[in-house]
């Protein structure tokens, strides 16, 4: 099993969840998370005043899937996700030890 994370841009999260759905993908985490990367914040005026906003508001996408679905969650989050623009986002995939239902006690691929 895996746990894929993506960082994505908070407007594109019907999309991701559309696509992760069209898979089969039945539960998923979703976080708001501030941050950056290359895009680096940017800079914005208030009162006159002009100040830099270093992180910038995304959101944490966080699915477990099969060993055997971890190509197609990527590509179904790309797909989603993408805007070919600075700031898309990242995907990081780690390895799972073992999940347990907590309601029925199932483990493995079957808590899932």
């Amino acid at each position: 099993m895996k746990k894929i994370e993506a960082i994505i841009k908070p407007f594109k999260l019907e999309e991701v969840k559309e696509a992760l759905h069209e898979l089969g993908i039945q539960g998923m985490t979703v976080g708001e998370v501030k941050g950056f990367g290359r895009q680096k914040g940017h800079t914005e005026v208030y009162r006159g005043a002009e100040y830099t906003v270093d992180f910038l508001p995304k959101l944490k996408v966080e699915v477990v899937v099969t060993d055997a679905q971890v190509e197609s969650v990527i590509a179904a989050i790309i797909k989603g996700a993408k805007t070919g623009k600075i700031g898309d986002g990242k995907i990081f995939v780690m390895p799972i030890e073992e999940a347990i239902r907590i309601r029925t006690g199932e483990q493995g691929e079957a808590a899932v």
